[in-house]
């Protein structure tokens, strides 16, 4: 599995629930609401004042790992 910024939340999460610290460590507490499943990495990731591409980087990283 590879993702990019494009992809939404949910559907990284669908891909493998084990990511969800990362975006808990983001600030992004409410994984299960609607909107934050919807929206993209990259969206999210601008609201919480995170840097995508180092994101995008670390959870591509732990896919790789499994």
């Amino acid at each position: 599995m590879k993702i990019t910024k494009e992809m939404t939340i949910g559907e990284i999460l669908d891909a493998d629930v084990g990511v969800a610290p990362f975006f808990m460590n983001m600030g992004m507490h409410c994984l299960g609401c609607p909107s934050a499943r919807g929206e993209s990495l990259e969206q999210a990731c601008m609201v919480h004042g995170v840097d995508a591409d180092q994101m995008v980087e670390e959870i591509n990283a732990y896919f790789e790992s499994k």
